[in-house]
């Protein structure tokens, strides 16, 4: 049985897909893993075949025949032999933003892993759950998910044109860590979508040299460097400032990242609960909204009488583990 963490997007996002990074020097995002984890479990099964338990059931005879993408494709990769099990369960459902195919595409790798009894880097995890997604099938993601899913705390990702990854700790004091943290909130909009259409338009535009995506992009990857350099120096309180100038850019990229409604309830977090700043998280469109604040209890009041939901969490700073292994 493996743990592996869903994430929050500090900064830099949508910079970490190849249609940008390859052609504009390269690019730059900040993740966090949050307490909120995907659960895979791979076991002997009494069936033959690969009896698989997800939101569905599936039970099929060969791996050709299975029809979750991403588990025939890391089953075929690592040449795991039926009878089979495989059971996922997961703290929040997919669609929300916070990276859930990613995560769970490293936690099964983990997994198979474990069940093999071969040890295994967070590197070859991530490297592994990229290619599965963005070679094997072709989806329109980028690495950010993958990464901070294997390696887990905040990290800070630099993409270069060549395809490699340098990943490296947000070099942050204890007490600034806390701080943030206590800054953050998590609110559930209630809709959950896929982030592919989103993500392939964005893809499109950038092969494309559309500039107003470039130029969005290019502000994106700056100002991940500057929400760097602010929470390094332990300058906490400008984060809320400059997730609210990200979120100004990122809405614009698309007119399905946001709605009415979205902007309704972020205009209300700023006005009424006191907001410094937010955004949603992940390409858009639903699933949660990140906000920061300087007094929680204000900013909770305002949301829950709007109709959302508070999901609290923390930081996680382990990664992708294995809890359980066959003796």
């Amino acid at each position: 049985m493996t743990r592996t963490p869903l994430r929050i997007s500090i900064g830099g996002g949508g910079t970490d897909l190849p249609s940008y990074y390859q052609d504009n020097g390269g690019g730059f995002v900040i993740s966090a893993a949050i307490n909120k984890y995907v659960y895979i479990t791979v076991n002997r099964s009494f069936l033959p075949g690969y009896f698989l338990k997800y939101s569905e059931t599936e039970h099929a005879d060969t791996c050709e025949r299975i029809r979750h993408p991403l588990m025939r494709e890391a089953i075929r990769l690592h040449h795991t032999p039926s009878p089979l099990e495989v059971v996922s369960v997961a703290d929040v459902p997919a669609g929300t933003g916070l990276g859930s195919s990613g995560t769970f595409l490293v936690g099964l790798l983990h997994a198979l892993y474990a069940w093999q009894r071969e040890p295994v880097t967070s590197e070859t995890l991530a490297r592994e759950a990229v290619d599965i997604e963005m070679n094997r099938l072709g989806e329109p993601v980028g690495k950010q998910d993958q990464y901070i899913a294997a390696y887990g705390g905040l990290l800070c990702q630099e993409y270069l044109p060549d395809g490699e990854v340098r990943v490296a700790p947000l070099r942050m004091t204890d007490e600034s860590l806390r701080e943030l943290r206590d800054s953050l909130m998590l609110f559930f909009l209630g809709e959950m979508r896929s982030a592919s259409s989103l993500l392939g338009e964005q893809k499109r535009l950038s092969e494309s040299h559309d500039p107003s995506m470039l130029d969005s992009l290019h502000f994106a990857r700056m100002l991940g460097h500057e929400i760097r350099d602010a929470l390094e120096s332990g300058q906490v309180a400008d984060f809320g400032r400059l997730m609210h100038e990200h979120w100004m850019r990122k809405r614009n990229r698309s007119r399905s990242m946001s709605s009415t409604r979205i902007d309704s309830l972020y205009d209300l977090a700023r006005s009424d609960g006191g907001a410094s700043g937010g955004k949603l998280v992940g390409a858009g469109g639903s699933g949660f909204l990140l906000l920061h604040t300087h007094d929680r209890r204000r900013l909770r009041d305002t949301m829950l009488r709007a109709g959302l939901t508070e999901m609290d969490f923390s930081f996680d700073f382990d990664g992708s583990v294995v809890l359980l292994r066959n003796a």
